[in-house]
């Protein structure tokens, strides 16, 4: 199994829909239809989103969303990987470490010097994957605005 990873583009985007929302579930969360069509037209302009998608015998298996975030200590932006989803049937195949390991290599191509992203304390299947590859050494707070 050969997987590919590239840009989003607009025949993607009844797939990318599906595993989107399905990603929101997983978090237990939800999301307008209007939010949905809004992050969809965001990451196919000129839109601060990225998108890139995997794929494994011609069907998108997977996506990342990504960010840049300038910085007040660098020069170079700093990258965030926003959102990372894989289809449950493919997990353990190597489709989420090709989806970071992509977005790290644009990240390294644009100068960037740190690419971070978070997850669920109990996402405990991505975090074996994540402890793996990348450190962990901050804590996290939220304040959640506009309830």
């Amino acid at each position: 199994m050969d997987i590919k990873i590239r840009a989003v583009n607009k025949d993607d985007k009844s797939r990318w829909l599906e595993l989107f929302a399905d990603y929101i579930t997983f978090y237990n969360s939800k999301l307008t239809d209007q939010q949905f069509e809004l992050t969809w037209q965001r990451i196919n302009s000129d839109f601060n989103i990225n998108c890139l998608v995997a794929e494994l015998d011609s069907k998108v298996v997977g996506f990342t969303h990504y960010i840049w975030r300038p910085d007040t200590w660098e020069e170079q932006d700093f990258c965030y990987l926003e959102d990372l989803y894989t289809d449950p049937k493919v997990r353990g195949k190597g489709v989420g470490r090709a989806l970071i390991k992509a977005v790290e290599d644009i990240a390294i191509a644009k100068g960037s010097k740190r690419l971070y992203w978070t997850t669920a304390p109990d996402n405990e299947l991505a975090r074996t994957l994540y402890d793996k590859i990348a450190i962990t050494n901050r804590v996290e707070y939220k304040i959640y605005l506009n309830k």
